[in-house]
């Protein structure tokens, strides 16, 4: 006759599968905010208004995993008193779902604005958009891939990431502000490829935040503050000239 397993391995069978099923839902989430902007971003540069449309209208889907995220952690809390490095791994989740949840919102964000610029004739410096979209995405798949497997490198890889997203913005903010300048009949679809760069710059902060997360719950040390390169501030039209 076969043995059957003692209560407490059954519990904690049970208990991993809990953590496993929160992982699933993170990893899920991000994949999902990550199409999301990859989509806005290719609804943008084809000009399709549908498209964009189509984005807006999946973003519920988002909020819904977030909410199931958010119950399924709060269970595991309530339930199973987890400490150290279970309780790190669970608040971390319970907080990257709702930054992955704003992350999809700043894809919503990017598509509402498609249906506006398909009116406008194409400005030139949002070729940049594209390549700044694909760092900022590649930052959130490699941060959710460290939360994953609890990769502290591959989170600081992340955060050394957001130099980059910066760098795109800052450059193409500049861009954008001496086209309006030469052209005031530009001035409409290059503000709106403005608020479209920022929500991308945004996204690249959002990632970063999960890294940091993903390294304290993983090492049980919180990272430096980094300073921000946003150089927008004190940017103008043209380079001064001695």
């Amino acid at each position: 006759m076969a043995m059957s397993d003692p209560p407490a391995a059954h519990t904690v069978r049970s208990y991993d599968e809990q953590i496993e099923a929160l992982r699933t839902l993170i990893g899920q989430m991000g994949g999902m905010a990550e199409a999301q902007i990859g989509e806005a971003i290719d609804a943008l540069v084809r000009r399709d208004a549908d498209a964009a449309l189509a984005v807006v209208a999946r973003d519920s889907e988002l909020d819904r995993l977030e909410a199931e995220a958010e119950r399924l952690a709060v269970t595991i809390i309530a339930l199973r008193s987890p400490m150290a490095d279970d309780l790190r791994e669970i608040v971390a989740a319970l907080k990257i779902s709702a930054i992955i949840e704003r992350i999809g919102d700043y894809a919503k964000n990017i598509a509402k604005r498609v249906p506006v610029l398909t009116q406008a004739a194409p400005v030139g410096p949002s070729v940049i958009i594209p390549e700044m979209a694909r760092a900022a995405s590649a930052m959130v798949r490699d941060a959710l891939d460290s939360y994953v497997d609890r990769d502290p490198e591959l989170a600081h890889h992340v955060m050394e990431g957001d130099q980059q997203v910066d760098d795109f913005y800052n450059s193409l903010f500049r861009g954008l502000l001496t086209y309006m300048m030469e052209n005031p009949h530009h001035i409409t679809p290059s503000a709106h490829l403005l608020f479209i760069a920022k929500n991308l710059e945004r996204v690249g902060d959002h990632a970063t935040n999960i890294a940091e997360m993903v390294h304290y719950s993983v090492t049980g040390e919180h990272v430096a503050d980094r300073p921000k390169t946003d150089q927008t501030a004190t940017m103008t039209a043209r380079p001064d000239h001695d």
